[in-house]
């Protein structure tokens, strides 16, 4: 039997890249599927690769009445919630002093609002059936850090907070959460030539994910806290 067969997972951002290859990986384990974004036609496309049951759902996870309302729809359609991966994210770089109060706020809304947003909403549900998972991608930029990715290292920085506040919140009532932290990941907006990020080692969302399905596969009891995946050879350690 497949290891995820029954449970039934949400992924944002689950339209292309990293939560694409996520939602292929655990509906490969037999998980009926909620994938958002707010891109629908995408969502579509994504949907009808999935060899499990697969909603989509137009939402701007930003939002808190939309994120209220895709819980409420996830639950009425499906009974429960076992897994949140929160995967959307954002990225805006520049030296901190040209960095615009909007490319800030826009980062931090998608990669730190929306995870909470989400979690709170996952851990009413959760506690509600007696447990559940929630895993986070985060970046090695919540440990080590670039130049001009101010926005986007602060918001790693504290998801990487959000998850550990989630895991000890959620232990007594079954309720697991882990931070899995990728390396350079070989999504679409890097397959753009030209780009020195891409001379890089780059992993693919598909080797990511085997890690991501592991986590949702554990045992209950047990839990993955934080995960680091990178490519072999890429800089890391003293790396910025």
């Amino acid at each position: 039997m497949s290891r995820l067969q029954g449970k039934v997972a949400l992924v944002t951002g689950g339209n292309k890249g990293i939560g694409k290859a996520i939602a292929l990986g655990l509906a490969k384990e037999g998980a009926r599927l909620i994938l958002t974004a707010r891109d629908e036609e995408a969502l579509r496309q994504a949907a009808a690769e999935m060899p499990a049951e697969t909603l989509v759902r137009v939402a701007d996870v930003t939002d808190e009445q939309q994120v209220r309302e895709l819980f409420a729809h996830t639950e009425r359609h499906f009974g429960r919630l076992d897994l949140l991966v929160n995967n959307a994210g954002a990225f805006n770089g520049g030296p901190i002093d040209e960095l615009s109060i909007e490319a800030w706020d826009h980062v931090l809304a998608v990669n730190l609002r929306a995870p909470f947003l989400c979690t709170r909403e996952a851990m009413r549900i959760m506690k509600r059936q007696g447990g559940g998972r929630i895993i986070n991608i985060g970046s090695i930029s919540a440990q080590r850090v670039r130049p001009n990715s101010a926005a986007y290292s602060a918001s790693k920085h504290g998801l990487w907070g959000l998850t550990q506040v989630t895991a000890l919140e959620g232990r007594t009532h079954g309720i697991t959460c882990g931070c899995l932290h990728p390396g350079n990941v070989l999504v679409e907006r890097r397959k753009v030539s030209g780009k020195v990020e891409d001379e890089e080692p780059m992993m693919t969302p598909e080797e990511l994910a085997e890690t991501a399905v592991l986590m949702a596969c554990l045992p209950p009891h047990v839990n993955l806290l934080e995960a680091i995946v990178l490519p072999a050879t890429q800089l890391y350690v003293g790396r910025g």
